[in-house]
């Protein structure tokens, strides 16, 4: 399969290097030592991590330096349990931090009520669950944060994501249903269907009019068991090493390229593998995915 370097562009995040919720992991790599293995591996994006300064002047010219794009940038939105005033403000700031940057996309998933953060709460169990008005506040508010990305040059997408109100493909349905398709993307993600227990395939092909961003990452199956078996939060499951580079799992992306392809999905596809760097070298990792997605793809 070839696919067309112009409609699909390769970008990696930087939580390969340094992970926002868990500072110890990657504590030791630099800003500057991630964007440059970064562009060395060979990806002409990326996101934004903890360590990239906040001063859009000074990262676009470290990005530019090593011809790297910023493609998204997560966002935390709180509709469910905060005035709808808060969020936007937070919102507007973020969303000019990035139409500054040239960004095309803003992503986040829902965090009102979500285990994903929280070290003492197991995955599986302890995932967001919202009421009916919830629910109301939550698709109203995030058509109205689609319509302030929209007026800045930018898609929003909401990532579906593990320990949170919308996990699964039935609330990623819900969602959707209820939000404006002109206002409000997905941020497709192979492995968070995949550790939910979805049928990541599936739900790509349900989704696909819908897919603004995707985020590619690998599985492997023996930890996600053992993080079900031993109660697991999330946290702990990434620490352990559920997550993985495409390649490196048991995940089709054959499949999924096929089925992104075949639809002629046009945008950013951007490899994210969270895992503990003190394992998994991120520049070895980086280049593993960046090869493996040139052999399949052309990309």
């Amino acid at each position: 399969m070839k696919m067309d370097k112009e409609k699909i562009k390769l970008g990696i995040a930087p939580i390969n290097w340094t992970n926002d919720d868990l500072p110890d992991l990657g504590a030791e790599n630099t800003f500057e030592q991630c964007i440059s293995e970064m562009a060395l591996a060979g990806y002409v994006g990326c996101e934004v991590g903890t360590k990239f300064p906040r001063d859009p002047e000074v990262l676009k010219k470290a990005l530019d330096l090593r011809n790297l794009q910023v493609c998204n940038a997560w966002f935390s939105p709180y509709l469910t349990t905060q005035p709808y005033e808060t969020v936007k403000e937070a919102f507007l700031k973020h969303v000019k931090f990035l139409q500054a940057l040239g960004s095309p996309i803003v992503n986040g998933a829902e965090q009102g009520h979500s285990c994903q953060g929280q070290l003492d709460v197991p995955v599986f169990e302890g995932k967001g669950i919202f009421s009916n008005e919830e629910w109301d506040r939550l698709t109203k508010g995030l058509n109205e944060l689609g319509k302030i990305a929209q007026d800045h040059g930018m898609s929003f997408a909401y990532h579906h994501h593990m320990g949170t109100g919308v996990e699964s493909m039935a609330e990623t349905d819900r969602l959707l249903e209820n939000t404006d398709p002109d206002l409000v993307g997905l941020c497709y993600d192979t492995g968070h269907f995949y550790f939910a227990g979805e049928d990541y395939l599936t739900a790509l092909k349900k989704y696909i009019g819908r897919v603004k961003h995707v985020h590619l990452k690998d599985v492997r199956s023996g930890e996600r068991e053992k993080a079900k078996a031993q109660r697991m939060s999330f946290l702990d499951a990434v620490r352990s090493g559920v997550f993985t580079v495409p390649g490196d799992g048991g995940l089709d992306f054959q499949s999924v390229f096929e089925i992104l392809d075949a639809h002629h999905y046009e945008g950013w596809v951007v490899v994210e593998a969270e895992q503990d760097p003190a394992k998994a070298n991120p520049f070895e990792y980086a280049l593993k995915a960046r090869n493996y997605i040139r052999e399949m793809t052309g990309l």
